[in-house]
């Protein structure tokens, strides 16, 4: 028998369309985090090292997630989640390639960077509430928090190798082949999705009649507490607290005076970190609870806490791994907590409001982060963004643990079996094939 085959019963791994997503996923975002490295140093070259010029594609391919980041969601309830895959996979190859060619040719100006970085973002906004929704298609109800953690797992692998690859690329080809390597990766997604078996343990969910509207997601997130302690969580949690590229940076070049060598390193701690958080997370068979949201994101506002703190370089170094693994821990429960207790109608929009809170609050925190940091000093960044997560993890710790009290004394104990301390209890599905 194979290794995979004895792998525990909860584990992802163990399904074959599972394993055959992961790995194109992994092909296909090392891919495009070598053109996120390679595009920012065109526009800089493009604009004679305009920092602003960077900051605006940077804007743009964020800006669609805020305006279409639900339309996504309800493309995913309502159309089949792997066809609308294969066209939103399949317009962002054509992004790369057009980028590709652009360069190779001289052609490229900054007009039509703005314009692809926006069409690129358009695409991703449709793209990654239908991706995260259909992962529940390839995997049975005990295996989903497993197969969130591994899918942290692959990008994390792909962040900390996609810009050290795009460095070597661009230093021997120059820009233009990093934008053709990355449209090519995605060709094993697209393979991956067409040779993936129909026969998935879940049985889709059949679109219910009328319009599909996103404040029906609203109101099941507002009625139920394992959803809405997570989405109301991240919210802050990702407004304030994961803006690490951002103050990372600061701290390192305002504080330690490092060059951009040191700052990679930072970078990699960071994402060796996330990656150990997610394999570790995705090889326990306990499934995820708000206990472990809000008790793992109070230690990791903690930690920010300290990294802000931190004397010297080394020692920032070395805690900036262990926060790493802490924002992961954090991010990966709570996406796995909404897989498991969101309605399977309506998992596309709810997924669809987790990642606007997600990443939609990033136009917010990542100015203010240069305000505070203009203010009172870039370590004083990490400082707020700790306490900020730290102090919501408690409120939003006790007024959730005074709901489910009084939902016990007025429903009795077994009204509450989904409450947020409780644990998720798998119900019975068939096996997947193997």
């Amino acid at each position: 028998m194979s290794t995979v085959l004895r792998l525990p019963v909860t584990h992802a791994l163990a399904v074959r369309n599972f394993r055959r997503y992961l790995l194109a996923q992994l092909v296909s975002n090392t891919g495009t985090w070598m053109q996120r490295g390679a595009q920012d140093l065109l526009v800089l070259h493009t604009t004679g090292n305009s920092g602003s010029a960077v900051g605006v594609v940077t804007a743009l391919q964020f800006l669609p997630q805020t305006l279409l980041g639900l339309t996504g969601g309800i493309l995913a309830d309502r159309y089949p989640k792997r066809r609308l895959l294969l066209l939103t996979q399949t317009a962002m190859a054509a992004q790369s390639l057009l980028l590709g060619l652009l360069t190779v040719t001289g052609a490229v100006n900054p007009l039509s960077l703005y314009a692809l970085a926006f069409a690129l973002g358009t695409a991703t906004a449709l793209d990654g509430p239908v991706r995260n929704a259909y992962i529940r298609e390839l995997v049975s109800h005990e295996r989903t928090a497993s197969a969130v953690s591994l899918n942290a797992a692959q990008f994390n692998v792909a962040r900390a190798i996609g810009p050290a690859l795009a460095g070597l690329t661009v230093a021997a080809l120059g820009t233009g082949p990093v934008f053709f390597l990355n449209a090519a990766s995605y060709l094993a997604v697209l393979h991956g999705l067409i040779t993936i078996r129909t026969d998935a343990p879940d049985v889709p969910v059949h679109v219910r009649p009328g319009p599909t509207r996103a404040r029906e997601a609203l109101r099941h997130i507002a009625t139920t507490p394992e959803l809405l302690l997570p989405i109301s969580l991240i919210a802050f949690v990702g407004t304030f607290g994961l803006n690490f590229q951002v103050t990372v940076s600061l701290v390192a070049v305002t504080v330690f005076h490092t060059g951009a060598a040191t700052f990679g390193c930072l970078s990699t701690a960071y994402a060796l970190g996330s990656l150990l958080g997610a394999v570790y997370w995705a090889n326990q068979g306990k499934p995820p609870t708000a206990r472990r949201l809000t008790s793992t994101t109070i230690g990791f506002g903690a930690l920010e806490v300290a990294q802000g703190l931190m004397p010297s370089y080394g020692s920032f170094l070395v805690l900036l791994f262990i926060t790493g693994c802490a924002a992961v821990t954090v991010t990966t429960t709570a996406n796995a907590l909404i897989q498991l207790h969101a309605d399977p109608a309506l998992r596309g929009r709810v997924l669809s409001v987790y990642f606007l809170v997600l990443l939609g609050g990033t136009p917010i925190g990542a100015p203010l982060v240069g305000v505070v940091s203009d203010a009172l000093g870039a370590r004083f960044t990490l400082v707020l963004g700790g306490v900020v997560s730290l102090v919501t993890a408690l409120a939003l710790s006790v007024s959730f643990a005074g709901r489910t009290r009084r939902r016990i004394r007025v429903t009795g104990p077994a009204a509450v079996t989904g409450s947020p301390v409780a644990s998720v209890r798998p119900r019975r599905e068939r096996q997947p094939d193997l």
